[in-house]
């Protein structure tokens, strides 16, 4: 099982295109290029944290996630609505949480943390809601789609990756 991290997908949601300059002409490329991404990451068996902004419409998550390959858990975002989190599929929904992959501490919430739990002890903050526009920070990443190829990341893959403006 692999365990892997995504954010700020919002799913059915034409505004995000212009807002975060997303290179997809309408929803339905979007939305059919995310979950051709998730799947071709993430294995059924695997685990995926989605830290927040799922969808645009919270009645269509269920459908949705019976789509998404993995065991998924909801880290909940500013624009996930009652029905999002109540919608059949997520392993757990919760505000934040904390878990320990490959021996380092991961701090989860849709929103960056500029110190947190653990900071002075090498935790890592994993965290979406920014699009990619916040200052870089030492051990925080921005996992959200738009800095990630539309796809859920490894944490194996966002340490090995060079450092970018979008990892905050």
């Amino acid at each position: 099982m692999t365990i892997l991290f995504t954010s700020d997908t919002h799913f059915g949601d034409h505004r995000t295109i212009n807002i975060s300059k997303r290179p997809f002409a309408d929803v339905a490329a979007m939305d059919a290029a995310m979950v051709a991404n998730w799947n071709a990451a993430v294995a059924p068996d695997d685990e995926v944290w989605h830290l927040g902004d799922v969808a645009r419409r919270g009645d269509a998550v269920a459908g949705l996630l019976a789509r998404l390959n993995g065991r998924k858990q909801l880290l909940r975002g500013n624009n996930d609505p009652a029905a999002t989190l109540a919608a059949v599929g997520w392993a757990s929904v919760q505000d934040y949480a904390e878990i320990t992959v490959d021996g380092h501490l991961l701090v989860l919430c849709h929103y960056p943390f500029r110190s947190g739990n653990g900071q002075h002890r090498r935790a890592i903050n994993l965290h979406g809601h920014s699009h990619g526009r916040m200052k870089p920070m030492l051990r925080q990443y921005d996992v959200g789609v738009d800095v990630r190829g539309f796809a859920p990341v490894t944490l194996a893959a966002l340490l090995a990756a060079p450092r970018r403006p979008a990892d905050g």
